[in-house]
């Protein structure tokens, strides 16, 4: 359901020589360690097993590192979420920001708070989250909880996203839409983001969280429309998905939207220009690209690491082409930085604009109401 929880890092292969006993004991994948800086004089090979058997790791671009997350805000938001037992996508998909967005400076840190349990009912070639058929029942004190949590917060801006529940008759519409209210309920001053699922194309699901009080609703392509078949679940579509993004606009005049691909799929520069036409024809405004980074060696392999200076000229292009904002780069996630004050402002002034048209809307019925009374 969402670049955001869809990547970790490629998995390394085992050195040339290793026994396959030893290489069947590697983890499937690789932990937020991996992004992490070793320094000058880090080993050049680590642990593989309990017999201290070294394998030697792929080297991985610079550009593909990150420092360790620190910081008072980071540590904080992490024992918080400790404490009240919320799922993240930070940490259910190892992303590599993690230190970048919850150790933002005051007011700007963004955590993507996980609600509907963790485990999805799809099963999506590039993502690890958990999947079974029926995961476990939805816990209804979820969206008083979640919204106390936040509201006890220091930040401006946050992502809610959710798994996919297809075993339900409303897909969790619903209960994702109560946890929103309860959230602007508890705290109306906060930007609220939902990376939602598409709740197979039902356009009154779409509607139900679209409506609920968000500033932003993002729904992921995830990649190109020839490769959908072979990256997400069969069903998802890459169609229905736009579908999902322009009913969700329709429906809540002035929301903003949001969406976001892969890149490192096997997709061409021209399927990505299609992909962006499409999306500003679904009325998208916000768009993000970031690199594919296998999970594990059960998860498709990546077709190519592209270089940062490549995610630039697709940034640039996409500004060209009318996106109000694109995040682009190696490891741009969907809700990478989300909180940063220029996507705040944007979605404060279009909240505001859509306010003062239903003002003006309001005083004109209001002249027309009285025009026929006289």
């Amino acid at each position: 359901a969402g670049l955001g929880r869809a990547f970790s890092r490629v998995a390394a292969p085992p050195a040339r020589g290793a026994s396959s006993a030893a290489a069947s004991q590697l983890p499937d994948g690789p932990s937020l360690d991996d992004f992490i800086q070793k320094g000058p004089n880090a080993a050049k090979s680590e642990v593989a097993s309990g017999s201290r058997l070294r394998q030697r790791r792929e080297r991985k671009p610079e550009w593909l590192k990150v420092e360790r997350p620190t910081g008072e805000n980071y540590q904080r938001l992490k024992k918080d979420l400790r404490s009240l037992k919320l799922a993240t996508v930070c940490e259910e998909a190892r992303c590599p920001n993690i230190g970048e967005c919850w150790g933002g400076k005051q007011g700007t840190a963004t955590a993507t708070i996980m609600v509907m349990g963790d485990t999805c009912t799809r099963a999506c070639r590039f993502c690890n989250v958990k999947t079974a058929r029926a995961p476990a029942a939805l816990d209804p004190l979820e969206p008083v909880h979640t919204a106390e949590a936040v509201a006890s917060w220091d930040i401006s801006y946050v992502v809610i996203t959710s798994v996919d529940r297809d075993d339900l008759a409303d897909q969790g519409a619903a209960h994702l839409a109560q946890v929103i209210a309860e959230i602007k309920n508890a705290k109306p001053s906060l930007m609220l983001e939902c990376l939602s699922p598409d709740f197979s194309g039902d356009h009154d699901l779409v509607a139900m969280v679209a409506g609920a009080g968000l500033n932003v609703f993002a729904h992921n392509i995830e990649t190109v429309e020839r490769l959908t078949p072979r990256v997400r679940d069969r069903r998802a579509n890459y169609r229905q998905s736009l579908g999902v993004l322009e009913a969700a606009r329709a429906r809540t005049p002035g929301l903003v939207t949001k969406s976001s691909i892969m890149l490192g799929v096997g997709e061409e520069a021209g399927e990505v220009r299609q992909a962006m036409r499409d999306l500003l024809n679904a009325g998208v405004e916000i768009f993000t690209l970031g690199q594919y980074l296998q999970p594990s060696k059960r998860h498709m392999p990546v077709s190519r690491q592209l270089p940062p200076e490549e995610y630039e000229a697709w940034r640039q292009e996409g500004m060209s082409m009318g996106f109000k904002y694109v995040a682009s780069g190696p490891l741009v996630r969907s809700s990478y930085r989300a909180g940063e004050f220029f996507l705040e402002a944007f979605a404060k002034e279009r909240a505001a604009e859509a306010a003062a048209a239903a003002a003006a809307a309001q005083a004109q019925r209001q002249v027309s109401a009285a025009a026929t009374a006289a």
